[in-house]
């Protein structure tokens, strides 16, 4: 398999970056953004100064607002956020050729229907081959090519060896792994898990309870994923504890900015006003919360952010419900 040209849906500041590392890996890139005046923004000025600002974008990247401009594309990454990839994909599916491979780069569980990202495809595009791309990556850090690792996930192991190098370029270096479940079900829960960290941080708990929060949150993410289908292997990986680590220990994740905003006494409304960027854990947690509980699945810290998010109970309520639980072995 030999891919020469790449499709990127979704000009957002992950979107963006990863059309920078496609263009990096010797792909010709076309970055299509849903706004056509934000594509005109881009040719003029080779910057996406409003999602990824400071950024110059590589002279070889294009830009397009129609989806049938990516038709002849050899491999599609889609990077809308997760609430919006059903409906992405199925305004793609007139222009989609059967057998091109869909990499998914979006982290989320889809609320209502509570499916990863995959089983959207696996509906919309059903002859699309999936891959899964996820782990610890900033969108600013990976746009200038600073050193990043993460997993491609791939039930086809030929198609992943062949996804993998593709995709390679420098500063990026991908994975293999071929539990999709696992790379999906870390990447959506640990959204949940960092505004967790945002309001221990918030709220100045210190050190011992960020910690704690990252381990027990990591406990979640790991039985979830096995109750789901997929491995704690890889749960324990770049697209699981890697990607938590990363998202539980930086405001410059939006996720954990949420939290930071909610601990220090704003409301939710509040935090998200005039945010442009989606914080994938607000929208998914619903979802999460739904689902963990249909499977059976003890998940208190993100049940708590779920209810704290949705009016249910104040910060000090989650955090006195936290402390206040039976106490028990630890265990995942």
């Amino acid at each position: 398999m030999e891919f020469r040209t790449a499709g990127v849906i979704g000009a957002g500041a992950w979107g963006t970056a990863l059309a920078q590392v496609c263009v990096r890996a010797g792909l010709d890139t076309t970055l299509q953004a849903r706004e056509q005046q934000l594509v005109e923004t881009l040719r003029a000025t080779r910057a996406n100064d409003l999602y990824l600002p400071g950024v110059p974008l590589a002279d070889a990247l294009k830009f397009t607002a129609d989806l049938g401009d990516l038709a002849d594309c050899d491999v599609i990454l889609a990077v809308p956020p997760a609430q919006h990839m059903r409906a992405t994909l199925t305004a793609f599916a007139p222009h989609y050729r059967a057998g091109v491979p869909v990499v998914l780069c979006s982290k989320g569980v889809e609320r209502g229907t509570m499916k990863l990202m995959t089983e959207v495809l696996a509906e919309t595009l059903p002859d699309a081959p999936a891959a899964v791309l996820s782990g610890p990556s900033f969108a600013g850090e990976v746009s200038r090519g600073l050193p990043t690792a993460v997993t491609l996930a791939c039930a086809d192991a030929a198609l992943g060896e062949a996804l993998l190098n593709t995709l390679s370029a420098p500063g990026f270096r991908p994975y293999l792994a071929t539990d999709l479940v696992g790379a999906e079900a870390g990447g959506a829960l640990k959204n949940v898990l960092a505004i967790a960290c945002g309001i221990s941080e918030g709220r100045h708990l210190g050190r011992s309870a960020h910690a704690a929060l990252i381990t027990r949150g990591f406990a979640e993410m790991t039985r979830l994923a096995v109750a789901m289908g997929g491995q704690a292997e890889t749960v324990a990986g770049l697209c699981g504890l890697g990607d938590l680590v990363l998202t539980c220990s930086s405001p410059q994740s939006r996720n954990m900015s949420l939290g930071l905003a909610l601990g220090q006494g704003q409301t939710v409304e509040q935090a998200l006003a005039g945010k442009r960027s989606v914080a994938e854990g607000y929208e998914s947690a619903p979802a999460v919360r739904e689902l963990a509980a249909r499977l059976g699945v003890e998940i208190p810290i993100s049940e708590g952010v779920a209810a704290l998010l949705a009016g249910e109970i104040d910060v000090d309520g989650l955090i006195d419900g936290l402390l206040s639980r039976p106490l028990k072995a630890e265990r995942v």
